[in-house]
């Protein structure tokens, strides 16, 4: 553990004043939103997408901030307002016109109305207030909600207020998520949207993270970290597969505490800890269907149905993905329940305990296709090496306990 002068810059949703190594992707935003006054006619949607990790929601948020920025600048009148909503654990389009909605009443409860309502009155609250407003929609993905009614609604909002009643201030959305989410959505909007070409982010080299966590470590501390200190989690992070967001979550369990890492397994038991093998797609689908909240076991199979075709392999069958969710439940993270309703009388529910990025994983054995060789014996790491069928690895007791 550390003293930490500054714990609130570790926050996953702390905002920097500067996104390091993708200020030229938030000016691109920026330019093409064209603020205060844009040229073009509505809706004014951008899209920033990246692989996970790549900082696609950072540059969103930080993008959506200068654009409110430059108009609170150059504009006079209402200030205007940045409204933030993550598609992950939203059920559906209903779920995101709500969130939406709750932003400008936070006790409505969208249960009992209809989708195309819920946007008219978030909407008509929009003319009422006049204030100018940048939307951010992040976390597109796949098998995530539909946002093509709020598109198109944004497209022609006019249609949605009272008779006799027409215009509203400007409203910019800034789309962020992975590339599949991004096509998804602009699949959804139909012909009816002409939306332009993404903003699209490279992964971060090691020298962009190492610069990255750097930065934020000097600013949680106080004080410029140990280059070791900095090379390490860098390193942990690559290892894993993970970009930015593994990054800084390592930084934050070093720092001020959190679950075992990989770091604490090999400095307690000298070796890897015992490996649970689940298909790194299964913990994805997992993660986009379950996020602060339970979802039903057919939700999770469409998503890693989805994701598996995206990878040009075939979804696993349904009993296979449900020992893979009995391994995850005996290692503590997910729970399985059984309750009325459903085909045959009964409804597979699966809730996650504990946040898909705190579990601990490992990217020993990289993503391939179905038909690879084998491995077979010990690597040089002492660890019995297994079929390399497009397995993410999640660590779950000391090396001394036996896998079923």
């Amino acid at each position: 553990m550390f003293e930490v002068s500054h714990p609130e810059v570790l926050a996953r949703d702390w905002l920097p004043p500067v996104v390091l190594g993708r200020e030229r992707e938030v000016a691109e935003v920026v330019r093409r939103l064209d603020p205060p006054l844009p040229r073009a006619p509505p809706p004014w949607v951008v899209g920033v997408v990246g692989t996970s990790g790549s900082g696609a929601s950072a540059v969103a948020r930080r993008a959506a901030r200068e654009v409110a920025d430059r108009v609170r600048s150059e504009c006079p009148g209402p200030l205007p307002r940045v409204i933030s909503v993550r598609t992950t654990g939203l059920r559906g389009t209903h779920g995101v016109a709500s969130a939406l909605l709750r932003h400008l009443d936070e006790g409505f409860d969208g249960r009992g109305f209809a989708v195309a309502e819920i946007l008219a009155g978030f909407l008509r609250r929009l003319r009422r207030e006049a204030r100018p407003t940048v939307l951010v929609v992040d976390d597109l993905h796949i098998g995530g909600p539909d946002l093509g009614p709020m598109l198109r609604a944004l497209g022609d909002p006019d249609r949605f207020l009272p008779e006799g009643e027409f215009g509203i201030p400007p409203i910019w959305t800034i789309l962020g998520g992975t590339p599949e989410g991004w096509a998804t959505a602009v699949a959804a909007t139909g012909e009816r949207l002409a939306l332009g070409p993404p903003v699209r982010l490279d992964p971060y080299s090691v020298r962009g993270l190492s610069v990255l966590v750097r930065d934020r470590a000097e600013r949680a501390l106080g004080r410029p970290p140990a280059a070791e200190q900095v090379a390490r989690i860098v390193e942990l992070a690559i290892a894993d597969g993970g970009g930015a967001r593994r990054a800084l979550d390592l930084l934050r369990r070093e720092l001020i505490g959190g679950r075992p890492e990989a770091a604490d397994w090999g400095a307690r038991w000298g070796v890897p800890p015992s490996l649970v093998e689940v298909e790194t797609r299964v913990v994805r689908a997992i993660e986009a269907v379950t996020r602060d909240r339970e979802a039903r076991v057919g939700d999770v199979r469409r998503c890693e149905a989805e994701l598996a075709r995206a990878q040009g392999t075939r979804p696993l069958p349904a009993t296979t993905l449900w020992r893979r969710i009995v391994r995850l439940e005996r290692a503590g993270y997910v729970r399985r329940d059984i309750r009325p309703g459903g085909i045959g009388g009964t409804r597979s529910i699966v809730r996650v305990l504990t946040p898909v990025d705190e579990w601990v994983t490992s990217a020993r054995r990289p993503e391939t296709r179905r038909d690879d060789a084998r491995w077979s014996g010990n690597g040089a790491d002492g660890m019995e090496r297994v079929p390399s069928s497009g397995m993410a690895t999640v660590g779950l007791r000391p090396p001394s306990d036996p896998i079923d």
